[in-house]
């Protein structure tokens, strides 16, 4: 009598946000030369930067449930909706550990059927002081229930135990995210020229870049309205291009800024990052795209965490937090060199944390 065996686990990847599948793409595609892997995502109106980039990057995924909005009340709904569609997908793959950046509906349901949570997150305080009062709510809901943490450099590793994690759960890697996938970029103007030939562009003038604040997304308190009121007088004073990446919707961002270049399309972005004269965005991953492409940025953000910390004291960003200091950095920035020496001097090499997951 034969004995049936049992199937080869499968390495899981929950990528809801746009960071995740740039961080991910590169150690997927190495891991799949080893093993089977399967990759979820979200959907949603008003949310579908992840799945086109998933596409773009030419990554096969199963699209599980949808982004809940800013409404509080309307996340949580979503959440518990999405975590059962992930635990009725799941009943028919034999996983073998989930590997996500700090997916919240994957972590609790995982952590519910008994599988292994490899957890990354970079920004697990909105705040450099380590003021644990100001633990995201991605990172209450996902670092306890890690088996595995990996973590940059930058975070310490007193912020992680005290999620109640140990020492050898702990795994830093000695480079800040983007790095991961900027490390083989190779700029390619002619990609830009492409991207704008349909939008009004006068090349003889110089460029800015905007990015919002992740603005819906739990947190972030609020939408803070200054960098939008400084948009007009930008453009009048320094005599830009203005070209705006939307967050969510571009429709209103239209309507209220028609001298701008509101992108329609997802495109890969870090060649306009490259392009750009200067970038002033309010998130995270891009600013610091932006920093080690060596384009003066500023931060809108609404808070300071380890990573834009350390750009800061590296002279690659700058913060503001009102109008008068951003329509004045930007005249000071525009057009100038940023030192990103620091980019050569990191280890950006995935192996070890490959092997990490793989073990």
């Amino acid at each position: 009598m034969r004995t049936k065996q049992k199937a080869e686990g499968i390495i899981w990847f929950d990528l809801v946000t746009p960071k995740s599948v740039l961080f991910f793409e590169p150690i997927i595609k190495e891991i799949q030369k080893h093993k089977n892997t399967l990759i979820t995502t979200r959907g949603g109106e008003g949310y579908k930067e992840t799945v086109e980039l998933l596409k773009l990057y030419n990554l096969e995924f199963e699209n599980i449930g949808n982004f809940g909005g800013n409404c509080l009340i309307s996340k949580y709904k979503t959440s518990l909706d999405r975590q059962f569609k992930i635990i009725d997908y799941l009943a028919h793959h034999n996983i073998e550990k989930l590997v996500c950046l700090s997916s919240v509906d994957a972590c609790r349901a995982a952590f519910g059927l008994g599988i292994p949570i490899y957890n990354f997150y970079d920004i697990p305080l909105s705040d450099f002081n380590e003021n644990f009062k100001k633990a995201l709510p991605q990172a209450r809901l996902t670092i306890p229930l890690a088996a595995k943490m990996f973590k940059p450099f930058v975070v310490p590793d007193q912020v992680i135990k005290r999620f109640g994690l140990d020492d050898e759960q702990i795994f830093q890697y000695d480079f800040i995210d983007p790095l991961i996938w900027l490390k083989k970029f190779n700029y390619n103007k002619e990609y830009v020229y492409r991207i704008l030939k349909n939008y009004p562009m006068d090349y003889s003038k110089k460029t800015i870049v905007i990015r919002e604040e992740e603005y819906k997304s739990s947190y972030v308190n609020k939408k803070y309205p200054f960098l939008y009121e400084s948009l007009e007088q930008i453009q009048q004073k320094l005599n830009v291009n203005i070209i705006i990446i939307p967050r969510y919707e571009s429709s209103y961002l239209k309507d209220e800024f028609p001298f701008a270049i509101v992108l329609e399309e997802k495109v890969k972005i870090q060649h306009l990052l490259k392009f750009a004269d200067l970038f002033i965005g309010g998130g995270g991953t891009i600013n610091t795209e932006a920093c080690f492409l060596g384009t003066p940025t500023i931060s809108t953000r609404s808070f300071i965490c380890h990573y834009d910390k350390y750009q800061i004291d590296n002279n690659m960003m700058v913060w503001v937090k009102n109008k008068d200091e951003l329509i004045a950095k930007s005249k000071e920035l525009i057009g100038q060199e940023i030192n990103v020496s620091i980019l050569n001097q990191m280890d950006i090499s995935i192996k070890n944390i490959i092997k990490e997951i793989l073990e």
